[in-house]
């Protein structure tokens, strides 16, 4: 009678403690998982800055450059496909994430045409507010490195996480798949001309 007792005391105490582990572990991979989740919120918030200072750039930028409507425009017209491109993050997936940085990169693209325009007017280079807003794009382009490394961090920290054992049979088993990495466009692995 003692032996049974003490043997269903051993079961009980080794289920308990590997209840805990797995809930242990869950609860760290659903930490991971809001952690990606926190990151890409803030890699859309600052993508979504940037959208915001657009339109005083242009409205400034259109005072000195009338006939310039053509680059004007692109950049209207790349700000709203960026804006109106969303990426949810529970289903981050490499080819959303990839259509995303490539409207990104067309608004980016845009932004320095816009940019370039104040060569032609030096008063416009002059002009305080646009150095202001100058000044503020450049940081948010800079933000938005920190934003997409950091992001790559957390879901790296992420992926290895759910692909370790064995933490990788409970992260199947609840749906815990791997997040994709933001990743350079490939015009990027050209090296730009640069004439003078």
């Amino acid at each position: 009678m003692k032996k049974g007792v003490v043997i269903l005391v051993v079961v009980a105490v080794v289920a308990i403690a590997v209840f805990m582990w797995v809930k242990g572990a869950y609860n760290g991979m659903v930490k991971a998982d809001e952690g990606v989740q926190a990151a890409w919120s803030q890699v859309e918030n600052v993508y979504q800055r940037r959208a915001d200072l657009i339109p005083n750039l242009v409205a400034t930028v259109k005072g000195y450059a009338a006939h310039e409507s053509e680059t004007l425009e692109s950049v209207v017209a790349a700000r709203a496909k960026a804006t109106q491109m969303t990426v949810d993050a529970e289903n981050l997936t490499p080819e959303a994430l990839a259509k995303y940085q490539k409207a990104q990169g067309e608004l980016g693209s845009a932004l320095g045409r816009l940019l370039m325009i104040q060569e032609n007017y030096p008063d416009l280079k002059a002009n305080e507010n646009f150095r202001d807003l100058q000044s503020q794009l450049e940081g948010t382009e800079n933000r938005i490195t920190v934003e997409r490394q950091k992001f790559n961090e957390t879901a790296r920290a992420y992926n290895t996480m759910i692909r370790q054992f064995p933490k990788n049979i409970f992260a199947g088993m609840f749906g815990f798949e791997k997040k994709p990495y933001f990743e350079a466009d490939e015009s990027a692995m050209t090296a730009p001309k640069v004439e003078f």
